[in-house]
């Protein structure tokens, strides 16, 4: 049977959280971009026992911020990126570590009081697949927090025109070697994503609205953030998006209910309850 799993992807994703370890990100901007993704986590239904996983963890940026409100956290990555984690969570006795893909989840079906998985299925081959077989280690009822790029389908069609542009881009850096799209996508940080924020930053005191000015989403973000998100964008071969009624699509067929989806920034977050 194909794995779900792209090994150049991971291969990236590994270099990338090793360049990337987060230790620059300040604590209150990790806590401001925590707060954007779970602003819709339901905290105050998961039991005192709670034990759950994050599927893609990373570098463990996230993981740091839900182990201390939980019982036990698996924290997940297929990368070597997990020993990342693993040195930025040794303080937090409560997690555990497993080199393993979404599609070999390392612990029984309906077992987790609750699961999350942000920014990594639009980055494997079968979406539908990586949704289903999180859902799948799920307890009956137990939330399952999803962020899946979106398609532009809250943006007008300008909006999705430079995108293609960029996407243009992004199919030809993403080919390079690493360490030549790694300097390309700091240069793309600099001269794109820095300027182009800081615009957004500005209109938006002045009262104009910045919905769908290009990278508004960063006007409030650090040059860090921009670099990390740079890379991660312009350096990764595989990427998909969906519309939102194609994501709740997705999340009712994967096995989950009540979904509710985030108002505002990033597009598009998610939360469903196993059936």
């Amino acid at each position: 049977m194909m794995k779900n799993i792209d090994s150049a992807v991971v291969d990236d994703f590994g270099k990338e959280w090793h360049a990337f370890d987060q230790s620059a990100m300040t604590a209150k901007e990790r806590q401001e971009i925590f707060d954007t993704y779970f602003t819709i986590f339901p905290w105050d239904q998961l039991p005192i026992n709670a034990t759950g996983f994050d599927a893609g963890c990373g570098s463990g940026r996230w993981a740091a911020m839900v182990a201390p409100n939980v019982w036990h956290l698996h924290c997940i990555d297929p990368s070597c990126a997990i020993d990342i984690a693993r040195k930025n969570l040794q303080h937090l006795p409560n997690c555990s570590f497993h080199n393993n893909s979404i599609c070999d989840l390392p612990f029984p079906d309906n077992s987790m009081d609750f699961g999350y998985s942000l920014g990594v299925l639009h980055h494997i081959p079968d979406t539908q697949k990586g949704i289903n077989d999180c859902v799948s280690k799920l307890k009956s009822g137990a939330p399952f927090l999803v962020y899946i790029y979106y398609a532009f389908d809250n943006q007008p069609f300008w909006y999705k025109g430079l995108w293609k542009i960029s996407d243009r881009g992004r199919h030809v850096i993403s080919r390079l070697p690493y360490r030549t799209k790694y300097i390309l996508s700091q240069i793309i940080a600099s001269t794109i994503y820095f300027p182009l924020s800081r615009m957004a930053r500005c209109f938006e005191r002045l009262g104009v609205p910045v919905h769908s000015w290009p990278l508004s989403a960063y006007r409030n973000k650090s040059f860090y953030s921009m670099r990390t998100d740079s890379l991660d964008r312009f350096g990764t071969k595989l990427e998909q998006r969906f519309t939102k009624p194609q994501i709740e699509d997705m999340m009712i067929k994967g096995g989950l209910q009540n979904i509710q989806f985030n108002s505002r920034a990033p597009f598009w977050c998610a939360v469903g309850y196993k059936s």
